[in-house]
C-alpha cells in the first residue's frame, strides 16, 4: 500500500471512529506499528490529526477531510449519482456547480455527454470550485464562469464577498449542490459557514435546485445550513438510502431519484 493510500485510509478511519490506536491501525492496514507511528507524526505535522499517547484523534470538533482525501469514499455511488444528475441537464442551459467530490463527478459526466460536444455554448457552467473550472476549461464548447473569492484549501472553493458579487449578477437554470449533510428537518448543510453562504446564494439564483448526495449524507446534520429541504427540487442519491428517509423527503416535496 502506498503512503498516500495509507494516509487516506487512516484519515477515513479517524473520521468514522474519532480515535485510533497505533496497534489497531497497524492491524487494519496490515503494516508495522512503526510505519503507523511515522504516519501519525507526519499527519500531525500537517494538522490533519492530533497525536495522543499510543494513537491519534481527529483534529477539532467539526473535522473535515480535505477534498484530495475524500475522492475514494463511496466512489461508485458518486459516479452513478453524477451520471443521473448530468442526465437532468438540457443542452444550452446555465448550470451552477458547487465544490465537492460528487459535483466534481457531475462535471466529468457532463464533459463526456455526446450531445454536449458542440454548441454556442453547449452549456454554461458557473462554479466557485477551482478544480471543476480547471477540468472543464479545456472544453471549448462549455462557457465557464468562475466566481471570485478566497480559495478554501479543504474544498478548493472560492468564498467571501468577491464570490457574492458575481453570483448576485447572474441566474442559472439548475444549481447542483454537493453537501456534507441533508436532513428533512435541518435542510442541506456544509461544515463551513462561508462555503454554505455561497452555496445558499447559488440556490437563490437558480430556477431549480438539485442535491447530489450519497446515502451516507442523508439524515445527517452539519454546522452551517445552506437551505431548507423545501428549497430543493430534486435529490439524487444511491439505492442504499433508507426507504423511510426517502419517504420523508418525498413528503416534504422533494423528488427523490435513487441510482
Amino acid at each position: 500500500m502506498s503512503r498516500d493510500a495509507r494516509w487516506k485510509a487512516l484519515l477515513e478511519l479517524l473520521v468514522e471512529r474519532g480515535r485510533l490506536d497505533v496497534e489497531e491501525a497497524a492491524g487494519e492496514l496490515e503494516v508495522s506499528a512503526a510505519t503507523i507511528r511515522r504516519d501519525f507524526d507526519q499527519l500531525a505535522e500537517q494538522q490533519m490529526l492530533v497525536r495522543t499517547r499510543g494513537g491519534a484523534v481527529v483534529h477539532g470538533v467539526s473535522y473535515e477531510l480535505p477534498l484530495r482525501y475524500k475522492t475514494a469514499r463511496h466512489a461508485s455511488e458518486k459516479q452513478r449519482i453524477a451520471k443521473a444528475v448530468a442526465e437532468l441537464i438540457t443542452p444550452g442551459q446555465a448550470v451552477g456547480l458547487t465544490g465537492g467530490t460528487t459535483t466534481t463527478e457531475v462535471a466529468r459526466a457532463l464533459a463526456v455527454r455526446g450531445d454536449l460536444t458542440s454548441g454556442s455554448p453547449a452549456l454554461t457552467v458557473v462554479t466557485n470550485a477551482l478544480n471543476i473550472a480547471n477540468e472543464l476549461a479545456v472544453r471549448p464548447q462549455f462557457k465557464i464562469v468562475v466566481t471570485g473569492g478566497v480559495a478554501r484549501p479543504q474544498s478548493y472553493e472560492l468564498i467571501g464577498p468577491l464570490a457574492d458579487g458575481v453570483l448576485g449578477q447572474i441566474t442559472v437554470d439548475v444549481a447542483v449542490l454537493g453537501v456534507v449533510a441533508f436532513d428533512v428537518t435541518h435542510g442541506a448543510a456544509a461544515h463551513d459557514e462561508a462555503e454554505a453562504a455561497i452555496n445558499r446564494l447559488l440556490c437563490e439564483r437558480a430556477e431549480r435546485v438539485v442535491v447530489a448526495a450519497d446515502s451516507s449524507k442523508l439524515g445527517q446534520r452539519a454546522f452551517a445550513r445552506i437551505c431548507a429541504a423545501g428549497a430543493v427540487d430534486t435529490l439524487v442519491t444511491d439505492t442504499t438510502a433508507d426507504p423511510e428517509e426517502v419517504r420523508r423527503f418525498e413528503e416534504a416535496g422533494v423528488v427523490v431519484l435513487t441510482v
